[in-house]
């Protein structure tokens, strides 16, 4: 057995009696006090909130060998999330072992700084747990589609995590103490760093190919129909997908707002004149102004038997440098939120198979996950319906 899995199976004995594999005082003193809030609740409402500047999206595999250990490693995941979202000072472990806290937030957790969601892949519920006969109806493993690239290394896992928060240093401090918390529970798969620009000059936020993107979101009256799952959990997807700007920037503006749908400057659709406006699909029925083969008109044709199909888009951007042929590798990280993935996302997905920007775009990894419903209450952890 190895040094680290020991060090969780203790921690996971702690857990069980109401202590934390770090022994960070901060976690229960914020749940037992009701200072967290925005944590507790049915469900995970990090969901609704515009991503934040900063991002760390990730994807692991559970190396728990049985039920127990994965009871544990979910209590022990939702404690220190309670944690880092609440803020606090980390507890005094003593001179002789390690801090219980990186530092690189200083001696103080800031409160409010951070926003955790945590979803479940369909690999969970093979046979490791007995947990087959509650795999959430829905949900699956990603398929490859037609216009894909996919690398496996960058593919799937068993649990999600999406980390946002205002300052870079935020999201780190609560992945490291994360993996810290869970070693010998679950291991990292893969993740991606992501930022979100301020709206440019004001409106919603650009992706990397100079556009505005998430403009045509549901509205809060209609998350119950398209967003949220009876049990209070949402099906998330996630796609990686490099966008191949060099190219792009050698493309006419009238080229790039005709595969868009909308002007680039305001993000009004092309028939329009500004950003919230409905875009007539119904007074231009052959494309003359907003084409046929648009991205958003593909995406949502907005008719009564597409209405059901919307999603809610929480996408940021990527930057991992250079590849291998000294081209700029950036991107997306789009990630959305529904009900039934088939009847959404990939109905979508079915109608911009082929579309004129797949010249320019190339999903290379991601997954389908569900996120667990929300934590009630300081005795609640993440997926305790599902393991009870």
């Amino acid at each position: 057995m190895t040094l680290a899995r020991r060090a969780f199976l203790r921690g996971a004995a702690g857990a069980g009696a109401g202590a934390g594999l770090a022994g960070l005082t901060g976690s229960a003193a914020a749940g037992q006090n009701g200072q967290n809030a925005s944590f507790h609740g049915p469900r995970q409402a990090a969901v609704l909130a515009e991503p934040a500047r900063h991002s760390v999206v990730a994807a692991f595999d559970v190396i728990a060998e049985d039920r127990a250990e994965l009871t544990a490693l979910l209590r022990e995941l939702t404690d220190r999330a309670r944690f880092l979202t609440a803020g606090g000072a980390p507890a005094a472990l003593g001179i002789t072992g390690p801090p219980a806290d990186s530092g690189v937030l200083g001696p103080q957790v800031p409160g409010g700084a951070l926003s955790v969601l945590v979803g479940a892949g369909a690999s969970l519920f093979d046979d490791r747990f007995g947990l087959a006969a509650r795999k959430p109806p829905k949900l699956k493993t990603m398929p490859t589609f037609p216009d894909d690239a996919l690398d496996p290394q960058w593919c799937h896992g068993d649990l999600s995590l999406v980390l946002n928060a205002a300052e870079p240093d935020t999201v780190l401090h609560a992945l490291r103490d994360l993996t810290r918390a869970t070693r010998g529970g679950m291991q990292l798969r893969w993740k991606i760093d992501g930022f979100s620009s301020p709206p440019r000059p004001s409106g919603t936020p650009r992706n990397l190919l100079g556009f505005k993107d998430g403009t045509a979101n549901p509205q809060q009256s209609e998350l119950d129909r398209l967003v949220w799952t009876e049990d209070g959990g949402s099906y998330q997807v996630i796609r990686l997908i490099r966008m191949l700007v060099e190219f792009w920037d050698r493309v006419s503006l009238s080229e790039q707002e005709n595969m868009i749908g909308r002007r680039r400057d305001t993000g009004a659709p092309l028939d329009g004149a500004a950003e919230q406006d409905a875009p007539r699909y119904g007074e231009d029925p052959i494309g003359t102004v907003v084409p046929l083969t648009s991205h958003i008109r593909l995406a949502n044709p907005r008719t009564a038997r597409t209405d059901g199909e919307r999603i809610l888009r929480r996408s940021v951007n990527y930057d991992r440098g250079v590849d291998a042929n000294g081209n700029l590798d950036m991107g997306l990280v789009f990630t959305c939120y529904q009900r039934d993935l088939e009847r959404q996302f990939e109905a979508v997905q079915g109608r911009l198979a082929g579309e004129p920007l797949t010249d320019y775009v190339s999903p290379f990894g991601g997954g389908y996950f569900h996120l667990f419903p929300g934590v009630t209450d300081p005795a609640d952890h993440y997926g305790r319906a599902l393991l009870s």
